[in-house]
């Protein structure tokens, strides 16, 4: 099973977009890519995946595995 891949990227626009592998567009975007580092990452933690950091000539700065959470 493929794990759901998010990028927290430069935005076309300014700011920090969290982006979904695959996704037309941001889930959402932020103004410090500290913040949006942290807002994929919550997500990640609940459900799974990869979270790719990239920095602002688009390089992929870090790289991190999330398993999901297991409840009970």
């Amino acid at each position: 099973m493929k794990r759901d891949q998010h990028h927290v990227m430069p935005s076309p626009n300014g700011g920090w977009s969290v982006r979904q592998s695959g996704a037309l567009r941001a889930s959402r975007t932020f103004d410090k890519q500290a913040d949006a580092v942290a807002y994929a990452r919550d997500k990640l933690r609940k459900n799974g995946g990869e979270l790719f950091v990239h920095g602002k000539d688009g390089t992929v700065r870090s790289h991190d595995t999330y398993a999901k959470q297991k409840f009970g």
